[in-house]
């Protein structure tokens, strides 16, 4: 049986006349896109222009929710109670919806962005609001979440579909992932990042069905370009990706 491996991205972070990230870059290397939905970053114009470059790549799409922190970028932690984190993804869900329906396009999954995904990891109450949120919104999207996470095991218990996700270009300790306080030299050479991707996805143990590469990251294109031409080389398809670029 094929194995199949989803590359996901983090884009449309820009807002105004600020720009963020290489998503032009990285787009034709990705299968699946998570659009900001302008609470930690994003507005309308970018919105719609992120899903029309996701499009003509046939990439799927999806909403990356986050606390309301356009200044902290949605890396700090807010005091949010259960209902006002479900309606903060209702809203951001619904703002990506709204493009997405004119566009005659659905959404395909949600991932968490920033404070909000790390709280829905480790915290109960913050992941049964996004599984609530999700059932309520459309219980048919994939999850995307830590491997062994609050929010990835509740999410598969409530019957909802889970991508357990990788970051490839962020370091790994004992404790998991370090999201923040890291440096380049942790992560490596493009090239060193992709051979550690495979490392990670050749183990007995691993449950993983998707790849990270966030598109503010330095050479974000050039790292997953890499990384999804040596999966498709170790005989790795990608998912639903409609361009594959050798």
């Amino acid at each position: 049986m094929k194995k199949e491996m989803d590359l996901n991205c983090d884009v449309g972070e820009s807002f105004g006349i600020y720009r963020y990230g290489s998503d032009e870059a990285v787009m034709p290397f990705v299968s699946s896109a998570n659009i900001a939905c302008g609470f930690h970053a994003g507005d309308p114009h970018v919105i719609k222009k992120t899903i029309d470059l996701a499009a003509s790549y046939g990439v799927r799409i999806g909403a990356h929710v986050g606390f309301p922190d356009r200044i902290g970028f949605g890396t700090r932690d807010i005091k949010a109670d259960a209902q006002e984190v479900y309606d903060y993804i209702i809203y951001q869900m619904g703002a990506l919806d709204g493009f997405l329906t004119i566009a005659g396009l659905s959404m395909s999954h949600i991932k968490l962005h920033g404070s909000l995904y790390m709280m829905a990891s480790e915290q109960k109450e913050i992941s049964c609001a996004t599984i609530e949120a999700i059932q309520a919104f459309n219980p048919g999207l994939d999850v995307y979440a830590l491997p062994g996470s609050e929010l990835s095991i509740r999410a598969e218990g409530a019957g909802l579909r889970v991508m357990n996700e990788y970051y490839a270009d962020r370091p790994y300790d004992v404790n998991g992932e370090k999201r923040f306080g890291w440096c380049e030299e942790e992560i490596g050479s493009p090239f060193k990042i992709a051979e550690t991707v495979m490392k990670v996805l050749d183990q007995e143990s691993c449950d993983l069905q998707t790849v990270c590469v966030h598109s503010d990251t330095r050479e974000a294109a050039n790292i997953m370009k890499l990384v999804r031409n040596t999966l498709v080389h170790a005989g790795w398809s990608i998912r639903s990706c409609k361009k594959l670029l050798v």
